[in-house]
């Protein structure tokens, strides 16, 4: 009977042993992806000309809207320009709009019209340059 409940006792502590032994080990990996948005508010006139609206872009002119209040640290002209809005931007140049201000990395409306590649849109600021 001794015997028995000594083989017993040291089944069961080797058991507990071996569970120790292998919670130890397990490292387990938790990876995961974080994606960060920033979130951006840009004004309903350079809304207007992204989308290239020209009623409501000529509209809010009328209604005293400035041609070269920034958005975003791009005016007006420059979203004209990224989105090769050529009808808009001769109404913002008509309109007063300066063509050669630049934005906080030193881009131009010429430079969005080159970086998007808006060849109708640089050829009228080209023109209004001159």
């Amino acid at each position: 009977m001794k015997k028995t409940i000594f083989m017993i006792a040291l089944i069961v502590g080797a058991s507990f042993t071996t569970a120790n032994a292998t919670e130890g080990n397990n490292e387990t990996t938790n990876t995961s992806e974080i994606t960060i948005t920033k979130v951006v508010k840009v004004n309903s006139f350079c809304i207007a000309i992204a989308k290239g609206d020209f009623d409501t872009v000529k509209k809010m002119i009328e209604f005293g809207e400035n041609v070269n209040k920034t958005s975003n640290g791009k005016t007006p002209l420059m979203y004209a320009a990224r989105y090769n809005r050529t009808k808009i931007a001769s109404l913002l140049l008509k309109s007063g709009a300066k063509f050669d201000t630049k934005d906080k990395d030193g881009h131009t409306a010429i430079d969005y019209a080159e970086q998007s590649k808006a060849t109708d849109v640089k050829k009228v600021l080209t023109a209004a340059s001159k």
